[in-house]
């Protein structure tokens, strides 16, 4: 009798080009319409409809009611996370078009990992807070907060301090699939990305995961960790600070 888990179940929901379409927007940690997830895949709504009754009968999305409209999320952060782990293996896209293109420079620059940053921007972040001693590496899956980090955060407006009993992983080391290098998730890295919608430093591009850093959120990040945002596009220059 086979007593591990079936994982072909899932694995063969989410292998399926039009669900991995629909998963991958939902990265950004928002709810969306079937409507919208029926456009981003680019099949019709009948179609989106059928694909997304599979991924919540095995239970990868959920979905809640909102009056006539359904709205659907990922299940939970562990779906996330094996989403992100296959793509730190999976091989690039092959892009077919300018607005492919376009959009993937987009990503790769600043999105959201469900609940945290994640490309150039959330890596640049990450090594910046490590340059400062705001951070420092106590495994190789964990990141911890200083003395220092905590007095900085708390300056910037999150008082860490009242929120560190919480039980989530802490401040987890999250390998980014389109930079190679690691950047802050777990409890922390919510906390930041969080903050930083809130402050406006950054803010969402609608229909997709992709973040887009504000003019205030330009100065601020150049002001605070050395991190120099030439382009929306996403530039090496980036780094040239923060990895410095």
């Amino acid at each position: 009798m086979n007593a591990y888990p079936n994982i072909s179940i899932v694995t063969s929901l989410i292998a399926d080009p039009t669900r991995a379409v629909m998963l991958d927007a939902l990265m950004s940690g928002q709810m969306l319409p079937a409507g919208e997830l029926a456009y981003i895949s680019g099949v019709s709504p009948q179609t989106a409809s059928s694909h997304l009754s599979k991924l919540v009968k095995g239970n990868v999305i959920a979905v809640e009611q909102q009056g006539r409209h359904r709205y659907y999320r990922l299940a939970n952060k562990e779906v996330a996370e094996l989403m992100e782990m296959i793509a730190v293996i999976s091989p690039p896209v092959q892009v077919r078009s300018l607005r492919q293109s376009q959009e993937m420079k987009k990503v790769r620059h600043a999105r959201t990992c469900y609940d945290h940053l994640a490309g150039k921007l959330g890596v640049a972040l990450t090594q910046a807070l490590l340059h400062k001693g705001f951070i420092a590496m106590v495994s190789e899956t964990e990141f911890d907060v200083t003395a220092e980090g905590m007095e900085h955060f708390r300056l910037l407006g999150i008082d860490l301090a009242a929120m560190k009993s919480n039980r989530r992983i802490f401040a987890k080391r999250c390998l980014d699939w389109s930079e190679r290098y690691h950047h802050i998730g777990g409890f922390l890295g919510s906390v930041i990305a969080r903050h930083l919608f809130e402050i406006k430093w950054i803010e969402r591009i609608e229909g997709t995961r992709a973040v887009r850093i504000t003019e205030e959120g330009r100065n601020r990040l150049q002001e605070w960790y050395g991190i120099d945002v030439d382009t929306q596009e996403g530039h090496d220059n980036l780094y040239k600070n923060a990895h410095a």
